[in-house]
Parts: structure tokens; sequence; C-alpha cells
């Protein structure tokens, strides 16, 4: 992974463009919307850039780059013209003074880039390629936008108004977070644009909290993670507990839930251990073994087991 993900709080903070062409008007209308303070220099900008600037959305300095310029005061630099000298040694300056800089459309001088992104309100959905291939990710996004729910901001905006409260009723994380699963699993929650709705489902549902149930599911791997059912997938993103053999790539384990506990064991005695403690702790079970595995079937006895695709 070359690149790590960030989303970056701009508010208020001062970001440097040069150029004053289309390139920066595109730069700068996503910068604007993040609240940055953004400068431009060039002697000349578009008619769209133009009325930015009368309407006091961002200053304008009226000449040709210097690297006089440029001071640390700035927490990122924008490379936008047409001229590639130009642009790398704005690219030399900012890296002198320690700033993040990007070269539009330069990948190696670039200390950063901007993903193509799918915003739904509070959502940010943001797909990269590493630049790679940029219709490959347009490819991504249209098939994302077809699939996304329709009232993903109505939902973000209830979850965030319910954030403090909802500790009054819940106060184990555990709890807040199973309440939330069953949430936003609830079909009328999935499908509603009326926040009444969700109010009255919220306060259904809490005063309806479920019990905490053991449960174990295993998963056979392979050596293509391709292979993985859908359904496979969704129990080891609700999994709270991940135990793996050793020999497990690191492709299947990196699908789980992020915040779970993970665990490898070496023989079926070693196993059989960590699950009983997990019994006692009532907690939400996934088993990664090897596909064709024997010698855990004992321990599967009528759990729910999901063997990978067939490859054909």
């Amino acid at each position: 992974m070359r690149y790590f993900p960030l989303f970056l709080d701009l508010t208020n903070k001062p970001v440097l463009v040069v150029g004053g062409g289309e390139v920066a008007c595109r730069k700068i209308d996503a910068l604007l919307r993040a609240d940055a303070k953004v400068t431009v220099i060039s002697p000349q900008v578009s008619a769209t850039l133009q009325s930015w600037i009368e309407q006091g959305k961002c200053t304008w300095i009226q000449h040709f780059y210097s690297s006089h310029w440029l001071d640390s005061r700035y927490v990122q630099v924008w490379a936008t013209t047409d001229n590639p000298q130009l642009n790398h040694q704005v690219y030399q300056d900012a890296k002198q003074q320690g700033i993040l800089v990007n070269v539009v459309d330069d990948q190696p001088y670039c200390d950063f880039i901007t993903p193509s992104m799918i915003e739904r309100g509070r959502i940010q959905l943001a797909i990269s390629s590493g630049g790679a291939s940029p219709v490959l990710v347009r490819n991504i996004r249209q098939t994302l936008e077809s699939v996304l729910a329709h009232n993903l901001a109505l939902l973000a905006d209830f979850a965030a108004s319910k954030r403090n409260s909802i500790k009054q009723f819940l106060p184990n994380v555990d709890l807040r977070r199973q309440f939330w699963e069953r949430f936003f699993a609830d079909p009328q929650v999935q499908h509603t644009q009326d926040r009444d709705v969700l109010e009255s489902i919220y306060r259904h549902l809490l005063t309806q909290p479920s019990a905490k149930v053991w449960s174990t599911t295993w998963i056979e791997f392979g050596s293509d993670v391709e292979l993985l059912a859908l359904k496979a997938l969704r129990y080891m993103q609700q999994a709270e507990l991940v135990l793996h053999t050793q020999n497990c790539p690191f492709e299947f384990i990196d699908l789980c839930r992020r915040d779970a506990q993970r665990q490898s064991f070496d023989s079926p005695v070693e196993l059989s251990a960590l699950l009983a403690q997990a019994q006692q702790q009532a907690q939400n079970v996934c088993v990664l073994i090897p596909a064709a595995s024997q010698q855990y079937a004992l321990l599967q006895g009528k759990a729910r087991c999901l063997k990978l695709a067939t490859q054909v």
C-alpha cells in the first residue's frame, strides 16, 4: 500500500494553489467545499475563479509565481499550471519548506493524491488506484453509485444526532455497536426517507435490547481470496473474535472486521480452549481453517460452515 488513506480537516487551513486555469478551478472547488482558506497565485485567472475571488471565497495574488510567496504556514501546495518546469520548481520550493505538495497529473511530484469521491452528506467514499488506472476507478465508482442506498445522508445525520444520547441507555461500546447493527439492518431503515420513521424504530429497539448469544462460524480459506463467498464475508465482518490457523493468508484475515480480536492457533486442542473461553464471554466467533480440513470436524459439530466457491 503506497498511499495511506487519510481524511484531512482543512477547515480554515491555508492552502496555496499556483495557477489560475480550469485545472486550478477543479481543485479549488473541492478545497472550498472543505472550507479551506485558499490563496491563488497567477497573473490571470479563469472567469469562474474570478467570480469566486470577487465573492471573497479565495484570495488572489496577481503575480507570476516566485518562491518568496511560499512560506511554512501553508498546509498544502497545489501546482496546476501547464508549465512542467514551473510546476517542478513549485514542488522543490515546497519540499524545502516541509509542505505537502501535489503537482497535478504528475505523480512522481506528488506527496499525496486525491481519490475519486462519492458523497452522501456525511458519508464519503474514496476510491483510488494510486494513479494506475483512472478509467478503472471511474468504473468502480459507477458500480458503487448504482448500489448505494439513497438515504445514506439521512441515516448518517440521524446516527450523529444520537451519538451522545444513546450512551444514557447503552453505556457499553459493544452494546451500542450491536444496537446500531440491528438498527441499520432493519428493512424500513434501509429504505425510508422519513426521519420520523427512523425515530420510531430507534425508540422501539431501545426498549427491546437483544440478548447476547454466542455463535461460531467456520469459514474455509484457500489460496485465492476471490473464491470467498459473499455470505462468508458478511459473517467475517460481524465477528468479534477471529481465530485462524498459522498458515491462513493475510488477505483472508484482513477482510475481517477491523476492530475484531484476532488470534492464531496451532492445534485442535488449543482451538478448543479458545472456543470455550469465547463461549463464556458470549462472543461472536469466526474460525478460519484450510479448505477440506478434517482435523477440526469434531469441534465443528453442527455449527455453520462456509466453504470456498469452486474454481472453474
